[in-house]
């Protein structure tokens, strides 16, 4: 009330327009034109609704009427097939009748008596016959069926008509005289199957029910050569494509792609001989075509095999050429129950590609093996617990990284192979193997110190990081290439080999007259002979660079100096009491028992190898003494006076080696023999020059007792100094003597200070003298 009071008196102001007016005016505006807008819009969205229906509906019909079209276009095509064949039908027949007529007339004209031609007559029989002649009307009714593509029906129909006239069969005799037009018009019939026959066999798409109905038509039609060979046309492009197909993933499966190819093709040669037998019978011609015609698939097959692996990893290439061997040899197995034989050429076709995939993957081992000798060789006190090498290994051998690593190597070698391969290649295979040991004794011995006759070995030796330099690490390494070469590289081998009846169980057996090229017990004893002698190296390299280590020192002079027996105190070592060798073989003596202790722990359980390794390094001593011609030049110099007693020491020193390995328990007939040879040299040299041997040499039975009481003497004085000084070792000096003054006889001197002043040469670790039998 009091708003219209007011509204009242600004009347009387006309440029003041009320608040009131101001609202119904526009309030009014704005609802008109919101609601006009919603009307609109829903109008606009009922269109939208009606528009997109009419658009599904047009579309439904559209589809609808698309499928009619195609229904109408088939409809069409067959309509015109139809019209076509009943065009031709109808031409051919006003041309024969016209053709029939003008001869006919012509003969009436010329010789009305004249007997006509039997085939005009039979023609014109035809044509003024009644209508209901049955072959014309077998005609017509074949002429409907081919038109119409019913195959099956035709075929009968010609096969009726066939048994009812014979004579369509028949050539006939005298070839002057031709066919009549009825069996004319059945061939042409026949051969119009005959090419639509073909065409069925030749679709890609024709499903193998109606390939063989299609192949066993065209064999009652007299067409077996043809239908053969679209038999083996029409697998062979099944083949192609299921190969094509496959291809892509032959980089997901690399190992085993090649037993998938080789399903896929003898599955296919397989399954179309079997075809061909239903169908053909077993006819030698046909079974002929077959074997050329797989053989021709298997080439192809290798050759696949082999642009792939081109491709592929050398392990992978190994892996899938060994599965391609067992899968397809197995086939092979297979189809010789049906009369086909393709063993010996699929050998014959993969024989160049094994050799050369198991070439590459040994020449990438023996990189491997290379590579051994830039590691730090670590010592494992046996095989790890759960390794693969647990179960090879049952020996408490200590063992190198190094030799891990190398039955790393052949395992995996050996893993990729399957059983067919080793019974083929298994010669090829263990050939490898030897090489492949040859490459590691080749690494150890670049570990080794010391001097080598080969140049070139010396330079490799520069860039080893790892070098065995005390003789515990010297005698793992050796005893590892022991184990490898005695145990667990023969044992991989035998695991793989021996089972050879299981492998002839999984690979279906020998085939075709090619008996398993499997490994003999003959070339087994010489693989392992061969292995024997790489270690022979290996150990003979260690025993001449341990033993020239000793003899001569770091400035190069020799410890077994000749002129250690030109001299002495007495004239006669039979009169002493207690003689003694040089001190040199006291030196040889305490490394021996230091060397015969260390692989006692190194070499545990492996007494053979410590008595062989302890013999020829006895050897490797007496023979440089043979060899060494300075040493004997002292001898023969006549401006050197000889005395009875270097006689004596001499032969003392050569009894005490034998005695030495006598006592070891390594003992050898060349150690004898190579010590009697020198004291024979030594005796025939000293009596050349003056020295009467048979009146300087007491008996040889007493330089025996001589050395067996110092090596007796020898090893209670080591004890004692044990005893007393538990804590200290006996150390060997690098030196046996650099003063000025040449030594007196060593069987002169105070056998403690004699002892205790042997040299042994250059060894870091202590000396224990300890009885190696004890």
């Amino acid at each position: 009330m009091e708003s219209s009071e007011e509204e009242d008196d600004f009347l009387t102001h006309e440029w003041i327009t009320p608040q009131s007016s101001i609202n119904s005016i526009y309030q009014s505006d704005t609802e008109k034109g919101i609601r006009k807008i919603c009307s609109e819009l829903l109008e606009l969205k009922d269109a939208v609704e009606n528009l997109s229906g009419n658009m599904h509906s047009k579309y439904l019909a559209f589809l609808r009427i698309s499928e009619e079209v195609i229904e109408v276009e088939q409809e069409l095509i067959e309509l015109q097939k139809h019209v076509s064949a009943q065009g031709i039908l109808v031409q051919d027949l006003i041309s024969g009748v016209c053709r029939e007529l003008e001869v006919w007339n012509k003969q009436n004209s010329e010789e009305p008596d004249a007997e006509l031609d039997p085939q005009i007559s039979e023609l014109d029989e035809l044509l003024h016959a009644d209508k209901e002649d049955p072959k014309v009307t077998f005609l017509e009714t074949v002429d409907v069926l081919l038109a119409e593509h019913k195959i099956e029906e035709a075929l009968l129909a010609l096969e009726a008509e066939e048994r009812n006239y014979p004579e369509l069969n028949d050539l006939g005799e005298n070839p002057s005289v031709g066919i009549s037009s009825y069996k004319t018009a059945f061939l042409e019939r026949k051969a119009v199957l005959v090419d639509q026959l073909v065409g069925i066999c030749e679709q890609p798409s024709v499903c193998i029910a109606e390939l063989k109905k299609a192949l066993s038509g065209l064999v009652k039609l007299g067409k077996g050569s043809l239908a053969h060979q679209l038999l083996l046309k029409a697998y062979g492009s099944r083949l192609q494509k299921s190969i094509e197909a496959f291809l892509p993933s032959c980089s997901i499966y690399s190992e085993t792609y090649t037993a998938t190819l080789s399903q896929l093709v003898f599955s296919t040669i397989s399954l179309i001989t079997k075809e061909s037998g239903l169908i053909f019978g077993d006819a030698p011609t046909y079974t002929n075509r077959i074997v050329h015609w797989a053989e021709c698939e298997i080439e192809s097959l290798v050759h696949l095999v082999k642009e792939i692996s081109a491709s592929l990893e050398s392990a992978s290439a190994l892996r899938s050429a060994s599965i391609c061997i067992q899968a397809s040899l197995s086939h092979c197995s297979i189809l010789e129950s049906q009369g086909l034989k393709f063993s010996k050429l699929l050998m014959v076709l993969l024989h160049p590609y094994i050799d050369e995939v198991l070439d590459i993957n040994f020449r990438r081992a023996r990189i491997k093996v290379l590579d051994l000798a830039m590691l730090e060789d670590e010592v494992l006190l046996s095989p790890q617990e759960g390794g693969p090498l647990t179960v090879a290994a049952p020996s408490n051998i200590m063992f190198t990284n190094s030799g891990k690593k190398f039955m790393f190597i052949v395992k995996d070698l050996l893993d990729q192979l399957t059983p067919m391969a080793i019974l083929h290649f298994g010669g090829t295979i263990l050939n490898k193997l030897l090489q492949l040991f040859d490459q590691y004794v080749q690494t150890l011995i670049k570990a080794l110190p010391g001097p080598s006759e080969d140049d070139n070995l010396m330079e490799q030796k520069e860039s080893i990081s790892f070098r065995a330099e005390t003789d515990a690490q010297q005698l793992t390494l050796l005893g590892t290439a022991f184990t490898v070469a005695d145990e667990l590289l023969p044992m991989a081998v035998s695991k793989i080999f021996s089972p050879q009846s299981e492998s002839k169980e999984a690979g279906g057996g020998s085939s075709e007259g090619i008996g398993p090229v499997a490994i003999s017990t003959v070339e087994y004893k010489d693989w392992r002979r061969h292995l024997q002698h790489s270690l022979d190296t290996l150990r003979d390299h260690f025993c001449r660079q341990y033993i020239l280590t000793f003899i001569y020192s770091r400035e190069g002079k020799t410890r077994l100096d000749a002129r250690m027996y030109l001299e002495g105190k007495g004239d006669d070592l039979f009169w002493d009491s207690d003689p003694l060798p040089s001190l040199p073989f006291q030196a040889l003596f305490a490394r021996l028992q230091q060397l015969a202790t260390v692989a006692g722990d190194i070499l545990l359980g492996k007494e053979k190898i410590q008595k062989i390794l302890l013999s020829r390094l006895t050897e490797t001593v007496v023979m440089w003494l043979s060899n060494e011609q300075d040493f004997w030049d002292v001898f023969e110099d006549d401006s050197v006076q000889l005395q009875p007693s270097g006689l004596q020491q001499l032969i003392l020193d050569m009894r005490f080696i034998v005695e030495i390995a006598v006592c070891g328990g390594y003992s050898s007939k060349n150690v004898h023999q190579l010590v009697s040879a020198v004291i024979t040299r030594a005796i025939g040299t000293f009596s050349a020059r003056g020295i009467d041997p048979q009146s300087a040499l007491p008996e040889d039975e007493w330089f025996v007792d001589a050395a067996k009481s110092a090596i007796s003497k020898l090893m209670l004085e080591t004890s004692g100094s044990e005893e007393s000084e538990p804590d200290e070792h006996i150390a060997i000096h690098d030196e046996i003597s650099d003063s000025d003054e040449t030594p007196t006889s060593p069987s002169t001197v105070e056998s403690t200070e004699s002892f205790a002043s042997a040299n042994m040469g250059e060894t870091d670790s202590p000396v224990y003298f300890t009885d190696t039998e004890s």
